[in-house]
């Protein structure tokens, strides 16, 4: 069994139309043996910006503290708030600095540009390559039926209640046949003006 599937869990982000979702499932586990029904995988990093980590749960909960202090000395520093744009940025030199001795973590970036409003999703590997692409990002251990499910679903320019509905189909769908995902979902759904934040039930076995 690969490292970063020891845990389970998955996390996918999608863009819509002036907003932009991230959700996760709520299962903390080692390999197929359930410990929490209540780990948060996805951490809010600014107004507009959340940060998704699957993997390794103690790799996760370093990353996060680690780049929370960068993204804090930054704003500090520049005194205004960092774009997602630059906070992926941070995040792949972060994650390259360490490649002969990696995370176990695989990141998705979901987030709002604090001036033009405009989406940004992003993923990695766990040595910090990129992929920016203007539909969807997956990571975790249903990968495979999360690409298959958001290629079904996901069109263009989707109303945030739309989104919501789309990510939620594609997100409960997918775990339903993996064992190591699953247990609920909370998904986020960040609008320039607000941000909604649901937790599904689904399949408790």
């Amino acid at each position: 069994m690969s490292i970063l599937a020891y845990n389970g869990g998955c996390v996918v982000a999608m863009r819509g139309k002036e907003c932009v979702a991230i959700a996760t499932d709520r299962r903390f586990g080692v390999q197929a043996q359930t410990l929490a029904t209540d780990f948060e995988k996805v951490f809010q990093f600014n107004p507009r910006m959340f940060l998704g980590l699957v993997g390794l749960q103690t790799d996760i909960l370093t990353v996060r503290d680690r780049l929370m202090f960068r993204k804090n000395l930054y704003e500090t520093r520049e005194n205004r708030e960092m774009q997602p744009a630059t906070f992926a940025a941070m995040l792949t030199s972060f994650l390259y600095e360490h490649r002969f001795g990696p995370y176990f973590v695989e990141p998705v970036i979901a987030g709002l540009d604090p001036k033009t409003l405009e989406p940004f999703i992003c993923n990695m590997d766990l040595i910090g390559c990129p992929n920016v692409p203007d539909d969807f990002v997956v990571a975790g251990t249903c990968g495979e039926q999360l690409y298959g499910m958001c290629e079904t679903l996901w069109k263009p320019d989707l109303e945030p209640n739309q989104l919501f509905e789309v990510i939620s189909q594609a997100m409960t769908n997918a775990f339903d046949r993996d064992a190591i995902s699953g247990w609920g979902a909370t998904v986020h759904i960040i609008e320039k003006d607000k941000i909604t934040v649901k937790t599904l039930k689904t399949r408790m076995d």
